[in-house]
């Protein structure tokens, strides 16, 4: 039996097809939901209607493959904006999807059951408009949700370095009390995005992506190149993902923060992440 999972995030649409105890595979749109949502706490009209575009795209695409059911989360964005029931809505409209918005806690559980399952250990996840820490030793579950991410940062604070870590240095914060873990996993775009240019994969394949380690230094220093530079320089470094350019300088600096936040000095990248995890949630295990 097939199913489909539509990660609607703050970037982009994400589509799962599952089948098997396994994924077939995974696909991308970048839509660019959150942009402008710092600024003015509100999605835009076109934000919402090209978004809505593509989840109804997607959940064609993964009928059409033989997918039931087909379920569709939407993350921080739409949970933090003042008009997310209205993107909700639109969507049902396109077509017929009801969108579940997951709490910040249910996006950081989903995250670890999409990396880790049933195991120990931690996972990172810096989004488009927030970033996820969760931490299981023993059974016992840590679960937070920043309200910062890689757009979040961009419409906040341009290419500013020093802006940048200083709103990132604030908005850890909600991370002070979490328990040392340096076991420590990393899911989301500027992960597997910083990954491919550590490694020069082109053209991108998650096989060649998948495990690899990057120090919180190395990824440092990824932050401190990509905001040094021009756009079109970024463009040229091989295993650029030219979706994320713009952004992944500061999610760069995000996500080397919150990876010592964890008490950790590397991470290692994972493929799967809240996709698998929200269908391991949701039916009762199938991530795992």
């Amino acid at each position: 039996m097939r199913s489909a999972a539509i990660d609607i995030g703050s970037n982009s649409v994400r589509l799962l097809l599952w089948a098997d105890g396994r994924t077939l595979y995974k696909k991308t749109d970048t839509t660019r939901l959150g942009e402008g949502l710092a600024r003015t706490g509100a999605l835009s009209a076109q934000a919402m209607a090209r978004t809505a575009e593509a989840v109804a795209r997607f959940c064609a695409e993964a009928i059409e493959a033989g997918a039931d059911p087909v379920c569709a989360f939407a993350t921080a964005a739409v949970r933090g904006s003042e008009n997310g029931a209205d993107f909700v809505r639109i969507v049902k409209e396109h077509c017929g999807l009801d969108v579940d918005v997951l709490s910040g806690e249910r996006e950081a559980l989903a995250a670890l059951a999409g990396a880790l399952g049933d195991r120990d250990g931690g996972v990172v996840d810096v989004g488009g408009a927030s970033t996820e820490l969760t931490v299981r030793i023993g059974g016992r579950i840590y679960a937070r949700s920043a309200d910062v991410g890689a757009v979040r940062l961009k419409d906040a604070c341009g290419e500013d370095e020093a802006a940048l870590s200083a709103f990132i240095a604030d908005k850890l914060s909600l991370f002070a009390d979490a328990p040392v873990c340096p076991d420590l996993v990393a899911v989301g775009g500027t992960a597997t995005s910083l990954a491919a240019l550590e490694k020069q994969v082109v053209p991108y394949d998650p096989a060649r992506i998948e495990g690899t380690v990057l120090t919180a230094d190395g990824i440092e220093g990824w932050a401190h190149r990509l905001l040094s530079t021009r756009q079109e320089e970024r463009l040229r470094l091989p295993g650029m993902d030219v979706r994320r350019a713009d952004i992944l300088g500061g999610g760069a600096l995000l996500l080397a923060a919150a990876v010592r936040r964890a008490g950790a000095d590397r991470v290692t990248v994972s493929e799967r992440d809240n996709l698998e995890g929200y269908l391991a949630l949701v039916q009762g295990g199938i991530g795992e």
